[in-house]
């Protein structure tokens, strides 16, 4: 789902305007592609601890992306829709982050 919110960002930021390059539009893609990377990364990881640093770290970049989203919105750079979309993708991604780092706290106890 991560992936899914990746590319849904990438598509979106596509239609911001062409001065927005190096703000809007490079910070909303760095951010979108950290947070795939971050859970790739405590996936990896060899303890719950590690993992759990990582999948917060990513959940850290997916508030970010929606702060931007935010800002998008209220400065009318994306439609409504686009807006939506990407969203939804957001709330995805924290419930299924939020479930992954509660799950891994109980395998520490």
């Amino acid at each position: 789902m991560s992936l899914q919110l990746t590319k849904e960002d990438y598509e979106v930021t596509k239609k911001l305007p062409v001065d927005e390059k190096y703000g809007l539009i490079s910070q909303m893609r760095r951010a979108a592609l950290s947070i795939p990377s971050n859970i790739a990364e405590g996936a990896a990881r060899q303890t719950n601890k590690d993992s759990i640093r990582f999948f917060i770290i990513a959940r850290g970049s997916l508030g970010e992306l929606d702060t931007q989203l935010e800002l998008t919105k209220i400065l009318s750079l994306i439609s409504e829709e686009d807006a939506r979309a990407v969203q939804k993708q957001i709330d995805i991604v924290d419930s299924l982050l939020s479930g992954l780092v509660r799950y891994r706290r109980t395998k520490i106890q």
